[in-house]
């Protein structure tokens, strides 16, 4: 892993999210892009130029803002030691961070969260949601505070369709990329219920042809596909989810009829996505 983006709001989760980087970044030796938007009223800002005197002096301040909480945020004293490089832009939000990604070369993204009920409402937001829906690169979403963050334990969540296989090979790599065992997860519910035979059949034709090195094959039977993957999350210890999104679908494939109530078991592991 080269270089991490991380969308900076100044927010505790943004805190928390550049914790998580910087945790990976001095594993990896990787770059890290800190990246702030603005998002003014129309006609405030050009773009274009926003150094000239056209400009209001409302704009200048917004950006002087900016890089003063960026000067800040950097003394922050989990950077020490990482190379770092920070931005300011004028765009949409989700837009600017999909631009800023492809620009850098980044290798991940890393946001923050403010989700509390559960998978879909930590990944499902405003811009989160368009990020996850949108990036060609992995999104991991954080929405607590990490101070040993490791990544040793992976659940890998899916469906496991054969159709689904193209993006398993990144996934294998980011597995392998720290030595971690991958927990491959099908969620069995009573109203997508399979019979064990059937659900191993799935999986093991979907490794196929794949070297996956350490893993585990499991199915776990739930009242719903969100808590399945909560609760066996909990069992096992694992130190992050990961899922698998369809772009513009979403995540509405994995969690459609699934969420009927307000859960009590809340998602606080780091959750990453693969685009299909």
């Amino acid at each position: 892993m080269k270089s991490i983006l991380v969308p900076v709001d100044f927010s505790k989760q943004a805190e928390y999210a550049a914790k998580t980087a910087s945790i990976i970044a001095k594993q990896t030796n990787a770059k890290i892009f800190l990246l702030h938007m603005l998002e003014l009223p129309s006609g405030v800002i050009d773009p274009s130029s926003f150094n000239s005197s056209s400009n209001s002096p409302t704009t200048l301040l917004y950006l002087k803002r900016a890089y003063e909480n960026f000067e800040d945020f950097k003394k922050l004293p989990f950077f020490e030691g990482i190379e770092m490089e920070d931005s300011v832009l004028f765009h949409k939000a989700y837009e600017g961070i999909i631009d800023e990604s492809i620009k850098q070369g980044c290798d991940l993204i890393i946001m923050g969260s403010r989700g509390t009920s559960g998978l879909e409402e930590m990944l499902v937001g405003s811009n989160t949601e368009k990020v996850v829906r949108n990036s060609e690169i992995p999104v991991l979403v954080v929405k607590q505070s990490v101070e040993n963050f490791k990544i040793e334990n992976i659940v890998f969540a899916s469906n496991f369709k054969f159709e689904n296989r193209k993006a398993f090979q990144k996934i294998l790599n980011f597995a392998q990329l720290f030595n971690a065992k991958l927990h491959l997860l099908k969620i069995n519910t009573i109203h997508n219920f399979e019979t064990t035979k059937d659900s191993s059949d799935a999986i093991r034709n979907f490794i196929n042809d794949f070297d996956l090195g350490d893993f585990s094959l499991n199915i776990y039977n739930d009242v719903s596909i969100e808590l399945g993957i909560l609760n066996f999350s909990k069992v096992i210890d694992a130190d992050i989810i990961l899922l698998n999104t369809h772009g513009r679908r979403g995540l509405a494939h994995l969690f459609n009829g699934s969420i009927g109530e307000d859960l009590t078991n809340h998602a606080k592991l780091p959750v990453i996505t693969f685009k299909l």
